[in-house]
């Protein structure tokens, strides 16, 4: 059951449903997670992304961290980090993730990064210092990486799989049909092509799509075969949010039953775990995906 949206301008854009209502919690535990990431500049995809589960996990104590800066060289139309030209990659960053990694004290450590086409390696080499940061001041701890494409450079990929981080994700993002629309430079059979690479090197993988950007159910299915096809172990699927009214507009939002359905369609093709609904995006509930 999906409930249709008019959304191309301002004066158009509806409410969202009920189950979509978030009310931001953990006052308290949000602003000392914020204050301690501040003396070493770093960033979360919680608030760059405008997550709507932030309030949960930090409440809790979890966030995701992202790397190589703030701002991303691509432009996706359904993405609220900022655009731009970064500045270079901070040498200090590493250790200041490592450290605020402990000063969290974290059993689990999600690490995602802004896409950096402006470097040769598409900043795999900070991935990779970072990794080892964390782990030397955090022994015994667990990692997961959200990774961009790297533009399918094999060397950058061949990095992170050295250094083995117990989870590695790559989101597929949408359908293929959709892909030129939301994406900016990103191709589906390349995301594919990521996962696959991964996988046939060892590595757990995870990937993840978002509904409401114009796709039907069938192309849903089809995109999970896809990735079970391409090795892929972990997937998530929630609702796409309409940032700002500059990005692409919500064409549907799907109810919680649905997502039901997607999550067993999800465990019945042959992923070995799916988180399924309306909130649901890439980290959400990331140290039960462990096995």
């Amino acid at each position: 059951m999906v409930e249709k949206v008019n959304s191309g301008t301002k004066k158009e854009r509806v409410r969202k449903p009920d189950w979509l209502k978030v009310r931001l919690t953990g006052a308290s535990d949000y602003s000392a997670l914020k204050n301690m990431l501040k003396p070493g500049n770093l960033h979360t995809i919680c608030e760059s992304g405008n997550c709507p589960n932030m309030g949960e996990c930090w409440k809790s104590g979890t966030a995701t961290f992202m790397i190589l800066g703030d701002i991303c060289t691509r432009s996706c139309r359904f993405c609220a980090v900022k655009t731009g030209k970064p500045l270079s990659p901070d040498p200090e960053e590493p250790m200041a993730v490592a450290q605020s990694v402990k000063n969290l004290n974290l059993r689990h450590c999600v690490l995602t990064s802004v896409d950096r086409d402006d470097l040769e390696d598409g900043g795999a080499d900070i991935w990779v210092q970072t990794i080892r940061a964390v782990r030397e001041l955090n022994p015994g701890i667990t990692i997961e990486t959200l990774i961009p494409d790297f533009n399918l450079n094999k060397e950058s990929l061949n990095k992170i799989i050295k250094v083995k981080p117990d989870i590695v994700s790559h989101n597929l993002e949408t359908v293929s049909r959709l892909t030129k629309l939301v994406r900016i430079r990103a191709q589906y059979n390349g995301s594919l092509e990521v996962i696959s690479y991964l996988k046939k090197n060892g590595m757990t993988t995870k990937s993840g799509i978002m509904t409401g950007l114009g796709e039907t159910d069938e192309e849903i299915t089809e995109t999970m075969k896809d990735l079970v096809k391409a090795g892929c172990d972990i997937f998530t699927i929630g609702q796409y949010l309409q940032p700002s009214f500059r990005h692409l507009p919500v064409e549907r939002y799907v109810d919680p039953i649905q997502f039901e359905m997607y999550k067993k369609t999800g465990l019945e093709l042959g992923f070995k775990t799916v988180e399924s609904g309306p909130l649901v995006r890439s980290s959400y509930h990331a140290e039960k995906h462990l096995f």
